[in-house]
Formats: C-alpha cells, sequence, structure tokens
C-alpha cells in the first residue's frame, strides 16, 4: 500500500508551500502507478516557479516523471483529432535549436512510435516531423536546420518530413498523420 500523505496545504499560501505540495502529489500518484495500484496518472498544470520554490529543480512533469521512473518520456498532447509529441521541453527558444540533435528526434520518434502502438492500438503508426523554421527553412531562406539536421533525423527515424508547422497539424488533423512530432514546446 502506497502512502498517499502529502502534508497540508493552505489555500493562498507561499509558491514555496504550493510547489512542495505540488511536487509531493506527483511523487504519490507515481509511486500509486509505479506500485500498480492505479494504471496511469492525469496531470494538471503546475506553477513550475513553485515548484522550483518548494523544493523541486525540474522545468516541468516531464522532466520530473523521467526521473521519478528511471525512463525515457515524451510529452504527448492529444485530442480527438490530434496527437503532439515534443521533441524538446520546458526550453525558452533560443536554445531550442542548440538542444536538437538526431538522436533526441529518432529517440521522439521511437517513444511516439511505441505509444501509439502499445496505447492507442494503432498497428502502423504514421508519425511526421514538424519542421522548425517557417515554411520549412524554403532551401534556405529563414533557416538550414530543416535540411541540415531535421530531414536526416527524419529518415533515419523513418517517419516523414519535415513539414512546414501551417501544413503539418492540418494533414494530421485530417487523417494523414497518427501524430505529429515538432522540435519545440
Amino acid at each position: 500500500h502506497v502512502d498517499l500523505s502529502v502534508g497540508d496545504w493552505t489555500a493562498g499560501g507561499s509558491a514555496a508551500e504550493a510547489g512542495r505540495f505540488a511536487g509531493l502529489a506527483i511523487e504519490a500518484a507515481t509511486d500509486l502507478a509505479m506500485h500498480g495500484e492505479v494504471s496511469g496518472i492525469v496531470t494538471s498544470p503546475i506553477n513550475k516557479h513553485a515548484l522550483l520554490e518548494g523544493g523541486y529543480d525540474f522545468p516541468g512533469h516531464t522532466e520530473m516523471l523521467a526521473a521519478l521512473t528511471g525512463s525515457d518520456v515524451a510529452m504527448m498532447l492529444a485530442s480527438d483529432t490530434l496527437r503532439v509529441v515534443l521533441a524538446t521541453t520546458h526550453l525558452p527558444l533560443s536554445d531550442v535549436v542548440s538542444a536538437l540533435s538526431e538522436e533526441i528526434i529518432v529517440d521522439t520518434a521511437s517513444i511516439t512510435r511505441r505509444g501509439l502502438i502499445e496505447w492507442f492500438g494503432i498497428e502502423s503508426p504514421r508519425i511526421a516531423l514538424c519542421a522548425l523554421n517557417p515554411h520549412g527553412g524554403d532551401e534556405g531562406r529563414f533557416g538550414r536546420e530543416d535540411d541540415e539536421l531535421l530531414a536526416p533525423a527524419a529518415r533515419r527515424a523513418g517517419i516523414a518530413g519535415p513539414f512546414p508547422a501551417d501544413t503539418v497539424f492540418v494533414r494530421a488533423m485530417r487523417g494523414e498523420f497518427d501524430a505529429v512530432v515538432p522540435p519545440y514546446h
């Protein structure tokens, strides 16, 4: 049996108190799942600053869950018509390019593929990579990252793309792809 006690919390208390309470709640929920007492957990938005003030140095749930479980994880945002799995999480846009690598794209695609098969029952997932730059870089006019980093990563991962953001999400919502992997949150 998992101990669900996370202490007391008072509405309107300090950010540190709220962050500590949120962190303890995430730890308790994860513990329940890891011990098989629940089959999954659902999280709600948390204040990342409060989480840090409460003693949890994680930029978000995704990184905290990875640390608590020792697992490779990816953040999926899903609706009835669209599934989006983020290659990088909780980074300023100015840091995304230096954080991206072929390995991150390949790993995210692998986690996405496995999740679509195991959790959504999709036998042969169709995954698209979203471009980083407007119009996919437009042959270098708006950046070379899509041609030099994302396209080789997509080939290596066995996924389609990169496709411009202004079209790929609509294509996925219309059923052409089972999930889209954008390079940033």
